[in-house]
């Protein structure tokens, strides 16, 4: 059983992996995983038809923004979770359809008789196997003409991080139907096979526009639930008290575990993308959320070894955990790996049970005590609209020179060093605007501050890049300036997998142009297409430190 996927950053040989996921899927995963995007757009093409009719099935719609976050990277490896979304798929498409011909028959009064693509039909009993067969026709290669292929794949990456971020908001009863049903729209136009370049170019612009409101979206949600991050000082260190440690995004699951452990004694550390839960005032008003332990979600081999008390993991990114420490790992929401123990959804508005997670914790008992340094987090916009007037003055002034947006994702390739050693030898003149996992690469140097505001600002997660879209618009504002461009900012992205492509899609959609995206370009992008991404936006590849620091510093 073959497979080719290249999504992420780390496809093998820079062109795809096709014997096994350089992330650590198997090609059985892999080719449901494509089985389960084509079914999504054949339910999709049904959502739409019964919305012309007035018709609306809210557990559909959310569905298909839940199956493509189950698609992304490192969030689901499991065989048996796959084949259980297929089927719901599958279930959920058979029942809008007959609601929408009976809607349609009732207003029409004919029998439906549009040609109906495939994926909005097909059906074969057999399980795993068989959807793993069919999987390997409708995967990558479906599409023969390479741009046609590139751009539908450049526009279902980016919905699947559009997906991603505003299932966060709905798990936070925050919604948005128009997104939800532009994820369809997009999905569904992906079938056409007579679908031209610049359909499709047009589609992937207005998939920017999506990714700003689902981050918006996400953003009202947290800051709406958990108040607005406060400027926060983290401890990194751990305490010689049982521990469980959070990983992944959410941050309902991470309230709710809180709630579950008051009074046990246990400590509540986060990991990865999970710190900046640190800044949020509901969130840290429990004194047993302790700090963060580890760095980003690819050193889990090492840290959740090291770690040594229970670990949850609430959203990507999952590493397949070693046998080691397989038995204290627990997995929740979309997350999927076979042999872990899975916390169920909540159901009948009551709150997810954690107790095995506490049992396992209690039962290892106290974790080493170790020394850790302080990271200073909670820059969100309006953290940093607070202190506006500051920074206004600090670049009139000259004391600052440049911001530089180094946000996106963390990777496990070595040539990721290359925003370690930009960061360190960035002019003490210059500050860094990041959010996501890439700011573990420079978050614990001593980077000082300008006239005391920090040169690293921590916004959050990659879904809190809109915070660094709303500080660019309200500096824009505030200098008078009638193009973002003009703006003293300038971007350095890291990107790793298809949350990070919702974010750039973002970035082009509000006009930014010169972006340096790394540490290489996406291998499902044509040549092409690239040149349409060079000419139209100005994107090119970061080279080395000495070059890139001369071409930001020389503008």
């Amino acid at each position: 059983m073959g497979m080719f996927c290249y999504q992420c950053s780390e496809a093998a040989r820079g062109v795809g992996c096709d014997t096994i996921g350089v992330c650590g899927k198997t090609p059985e995963v892999a080719t449901l995983q494509d089985m389960l995007i084509w079914l999504t757009k054949g339910l999709s093409y049904w959502t739409l038809k019964a919305k012309e009719y007035g018709v609306k099935d809210d557990e559909a719609n959310l569905y298909v923004a839940e199956a493509l976050f189950s698609t992304i990277t490192n969030v689901n490896f499991s065989v048996e979770r796959m084949v259980e979304f297929i089927e719901r798929a599958i279930e959920l498409r058979d029942r809008v359809k007959h609601k929408f011909l009976d809607a349609y028959v009732a207003k029409e009064g004919k029998p439906f008789d549009e040609k109906v693509p495939e994926a909005a039909e097909w059906y074969k009993p057999g399980g795993a196997e068989v959807y793993e067969l069919k999987g390997m026709e409708v995967g990558v290669f479906l599409d023969k003409n390479e741009d046609i292929r590139s751009l539908k794949q450049l526009l279902i990456y980016g919905l699947k991080g559009i997906a991603a971020y505003t299932d966060h908001a709905y798990v936070l009863k925050y919604a948005n139907d128009d997104i939800l049903y532009f994820i369809q729209k997009g999905l569904v136009e992906t079938l056409r096979d007579d679908i031209t370049v610049d359909e499709l170019i047009n589609l992937t612009m207005e998939a920017g526009k999506y990714a700003v409101e689902a981050m918006a979206l996400l953003d009202k949600a947290n800051t709406s639930t958990y108040g607005n991050p406060e400027i926060t000082e983290v401890y990194t260190g751990t305490y010689n008290a049982p521990g469980i440690l959070v990983s992944g995004h959410d941050l309902l699951d991470l309230e709710e575990l809180l709630k579950q452990t008051e009074g046990t004694g246990i400590m509540v550390y986060t990991h990865g993308e999970m710190l900046p839960a640190n800044a949020y005032p509901e969130l840290k008003k429990y004194k047993h959320l302790a700090g963060n332990f580890g760095s980003a979600w690819w050193k889990q081999d090492k840290e959740f070894e090291e770690f040594g008390g229970a670990i949850l993991m609430t959203t990507n990114c999952l590493v397949p955990p070693k046998e080691s420490y397989k038995d204290r790992v627990f997995t929740t929401g979309l997350v999927g790996f076979d042999k872990l123990t899975h916390i169920p959804n909540r159901t009948d508005g009551k709150p997810k049970d954690f107790s095995p997670v506490i049992k396992k914790a209690l039962e290892l008992g106290p974790i080493p005590e170790r020394e850790g340094k302080k990271l200073v987090i909670g820059f969100a916009h309006e953290q940093v609209s607070q202190v506006a007037d500051k920074v206004i003055e600090a670049v009139k002034s000259g004391a600052i020179k440049k911001f530089f947006v180094m946000a996106g994702c963390d990777g496990r390739h070595k040539e990721r060093e290359y925003y370690t050693e930009f960061a360190a030898k960035l002019p003490k003149d210059n500050v860094i605007l990041t959010a996501g996992c890439a700011k573990y690469r420079y978050n614990k140097l001593d980077l000082g501050d300008i006239g005391g505001i920090p040169r690293v600002l921590d916004a959050g997660q990659c879904n809190d890049s809109y915070s660094l879209v709303v500080t660019a618009l309200k500096l824009k504002e505030a200098f008078g300036l009638d193009d973002i461009n003009e703006l003293p900012i300038e971007y350095n992205i890291a990107w790793y997998e298809q949350k990070a492509v919702a974010v750039l899609l973002a970035l082009l959609y509000l006009g930014v142009k010169g972006i340096k995206l790394g540490p290489k370009l996406p291998a499902f992008v044509s040549p092409n297409v690239l040149k349409v991404l060079v000419d139209n936006f100005g994107i090119n590849p970061i080279t080395t430190v000495e070059k890139d620091l001369e071409f930001f510093l020389s503008k």
